[in-house]
């Protein structure tokens, strides 16, 4: 038997996959597994064990289809489920499985602030459109894996396992990102050292501005670390304080004590940090109730009202409290 599981980006995206992956590997042990994501989240991909081919989606898409045509496949499963997925269930004329992406009432949440959504994480969902395979989700949360010959000491970057606060301040979009100025008032109070983890031009000027401000508590490691690095990193934190983005999801693949701090986006969408069985017990969602969140599904450049309040008006001393006690209540 031979299953291709399809899932493009992005990284948050990708690990909340490994419920499936695993899943389908116990449903189907002596199965060939592929899985076809774009080039720059293979390496997340590849190292996992329950996966036996990582496909690279090729720029040329006909090319890619031509490739999978000929893998002669029992079965699809779609965990992206937009046009290209469409054109490779079509073209590859084989079964395939789904789920339902909720766009409708997504878009009545966004544009109407009527949410129908149901209170349960997009894995569950995944889950729900499997149920004709038997494959059950076994509650067992996320995975992340290390490539074999990963090595990293965090000794080299001056730092102690479970004696700092990592400080995820990325985001795809600015709505997702924590303002520069709260998120130094946030260092200042905290009693740990904060080790900033980030990517490209915007995090690098947050980094700089931050690590000026209080050069004392920060480990400035925005842009010199691979994802994962950052992952081995956040796995070693006493705690994570991060946005809706990918490094909040490799928190949950190591059942690490969260600070969420939503922006424009909003839980009910289904992809807050999840741990399976245990999910509500490790996290922590900081949200602003305003009558123009959410605004947008993804993400945006910018405020739509300018002002910003989604991550202006936190409770920022409730994260402070938070990261501060040795056993935190949540």
């Amino acid at each position: 038997m031979k299953i291709l599981l399809i899932r493009f980006s992005s990284i948050g995206d990708i690990i909340i996959t490994s419920p499936v992956i695993r899943s389908v590997r116990s449903k189907f042990p002596e199965a060939e597994i592929h899985f076809l994501t774009k080039e720059q989240f293979s390496g997340i991909l590849t190292p996992n064990l329950n996966i036996d081919k990582v496909i690279v989606l090729h720029k040329d898409f006909t090319k890619t289809l031509e490739f999978l045509k000929h893998q002669e496949y029992d079965f699809v499963i779609d965990l992206h489920k937009n046009i290209r997925t469409l054109r490779i269930k079509r073209a590859l004329k084989c079964n395939w499985y789904s789920y339902n992406k909720l766009n409708f009432k997504k878009w009545l949440f966004v544009n109407f602030k009527i949410n129908l959504l149901p209170k349960i994480h997009l894995v569950d969902r995944y889950f729900e459109g499997l149920k004709e395979l038997g494959i059950t989700n076994d509650g067992k949360g996320l995975d992340f894996y290390f490539p074999e010959d990963f090595k990293f000491n965090l000794s080299e970057v001056n730092l102690k396992e479970n004696e700092f606060i990592a400080l995820s301040i990325g985001g795809t979009y600015a709505t997702k990102r924590m303002p520069k100025e709260r998120l130094l008032e946030l260092i200042k109070r905290l009693d740990l050292p904060v080790v900033l983890l980030g990517h490209g031009d915007d995090d690098e000027e947050t980094a700089a501005f931050l690590t000026n401000s209080a050069a004392d508590k920060v480990h400035n490691m925005v842009g010199k670390l691979s994802l994962q690095q950052s992952a081995y990193v956040i796995k070693n934190a006493r705690r994570v304080v991060t946005g809706d983005t990918g490094m909040m999801h490799i928190a949950a693949a190591f059942n690490k004590k969260i600070e969420a701090v939503w922006g424009n986006t909003h839980p009910d969408f289904g992809m807050f940090a999840y741990n399976g069985s245990v999910q509500h017990n490790f996290v922590t969602n900081h949200q602003v109730a305003l009558n123009c969140r959410p605004c947008s599904k993804l993400g945006s450049n910018k405020c739509p009202r300018g002002h910003f309040n989604c991550m202006n008006l936190q409770d920022w001393t409730a994260i402070v409290n938070n990261c501060n006690s040795v056993e935190p209540t949540q």
